[in-house]
């Protein structure tokens, strides 16, 4: 099961490296004292129910079961339902998979970002696998995605990268 334990919180950019410090919660791992991969570890964290069907309607299941590493900002079920009512269903329709692609890709960072160092009220710049960077900053005690998604658990470690929980879905421009 994942925690959500907040001990301290930072941010630092070393050699393009992000390191955002949380609590680190773990999901249970994969049979034979294994981690999981990111997509099954989502699945066995069972808040991420939304996020792996649209992965799934993306293609992109076996990207994310390759070998990585990734870092992932996974929006919980919660954030998918804050977005417009339809949002969801329209991006899953097979003629908006480019478009559900690009939102999902904007989520991803190709290599492993953790929490190593800190550096509070530093704002970091790190580019995605669809092509636009996104913004980590860390203030008042709360790491922010674009100023718009906290980050409520980091460090969820999978056996092909990290998944940090957000709180909202963010979009590209």
């Amino acid at each position: 099961m994942i925690k959500t334990v907040l001990s301290r919180v930072s941010l630092a950019a070393s050699a393009g490296a992000l390191a955002v410090t949380l609590a680190v919660g773990t999901p249970h791992a994969a049979s034979h004292g294994d981690k999981a991969d990111i997509v099954d570890t989502a699945v066995a964290a069972g808040q991420f129910s939304t996020l792996v069907a649209a992965v799934q309607a993306a293609g992109l299941v076996e990207t994310l079961k390759g070998e990585g590493p990734f870092t992932v900002f996974a929006p919980t079920d919660e954030a998918f339902a804050k977005l417009p009512e339809g949002t969801v269903a329209s991006l899953l329709q097979p003629e908006n998979r480019d478009q559900l692609v690009s939102v999902l890709t904007y989520h991803v960072v190709a290599g492993a970002i953790t929490s190593d160092a800190a550096v509070p009220g530093e704002t970091v710049q790190v580019d995605t696998v669809q092509g636009q960077p996104i913004s980590i900053t860390v203030s008042d005690g709360t790491v922010m995605v674009n100023e718009k998604a906290s980050v409520v658990t980091a460090d969820v470690m999978a056996s092909n990268g990290v998944i940090h929980v957000i709180d909202t879905v963010i979009l590209p421009e």
